[in-house]
């Protein structure tokens, strides 16, 4: 059994709120935690609730080492594509895809790539679940 999910949260980093879209429906003017349900009322999955706590821990992590380094994302879209699998009898996500799509005024060359890679390694989710982490990163300055 492989099963996938994909969670895009899309947020005002100024508000700290943001709209969280997965297959099973959106959450609006929220952080980037989550809920067991969405707007259309459709439940939700294992996988897609990973997703969307991966995808809103990488993107709130990497808002505040931005900060950190002096700089402020004016957006920043953080999608995350989990793999689960059986393993040992046990569901286990065995890999979680990051993308990130931001706009990083008066970054450096290569800056805001440094700082996610190391975010995509060690934000919260990404520590709990021990799985492969790959980033895949759109910046624009």
């Amino acid at each position: 059994m492989i099963r996938r999910a994909t969670a895009v949260w899309k947020g005002d980093l100024k508000s700290g709120t943001g709209t969280l879209d997965t297959h099973s429906g959106s959450l609006k003017g929220v952080p980037y935690t989550f809920d067991t349900r969405f707007e259309d009322k459709h439940g939700t999955n294992p996988e897609e609730l990973i997703a969307a706590a991966h995808a809103g821990c990488f993107a709130m992590a990497l808002s505040a080492e931005l900060s950190k380094a002096g700089l402020s994302a004016d957006r920043i879209e953080a999608t995350a594509e989990v793999t689960l699998e059986k393993v040992n009898e046990k569901p286990t996500v065995t890999k979680s895809h990051l993308k990130l799509d931001a706009h990083v005024p008066g970054a450096k060359n290569g800056q805001v790539e440094t700082i996610a890679s190391a975010v995509s390694q060690g934000c919260i989710i990404s520590r709990l679940l021990k799985a492969e982490i790959t980033l895949e990163t759109a910046v624009h300055v």
